[in-house]
């Protein structure tokens, strides 16, 4: 069995320089500033679930609404308290 071995030098591994990380708040994999239109879309796919489901059974929507309603509540309660 004859195989065709390439030897690589070792100045190809080894790195020629040195990167720094980015600073922080300049990373350019996190999306800075769409806080907002991420709320406002979260906001419009919860209401469309309860009126998905309230359109099928009211009682699970009002479940639904109750539900949301307390953990709005509890939330702000446990983050200004």
């Amino acid at each position: 069995m004859n195989l065709f071995l390439q030897e690589i030098p070792a100045s190809e591994l080894a790195p020629k320089a040195v990167q720094e990380t980015p600073a922080p708040g300049k990373d350019p994999l996190i999306a800075r500033g769409l806080q907002k239109e991420q709320y406002a879309g979260i906001i419009g796919l919860a209401i469309a679930l309860i009126a998905a489901v309230g359109f099928f059974s009211r009682r699970v929507e009002y479940a639904i609404a109750f539900a949301l309603i307390i953990s709005i509540f509890l939330i702000a309660l446990f983050l200004f308290v």
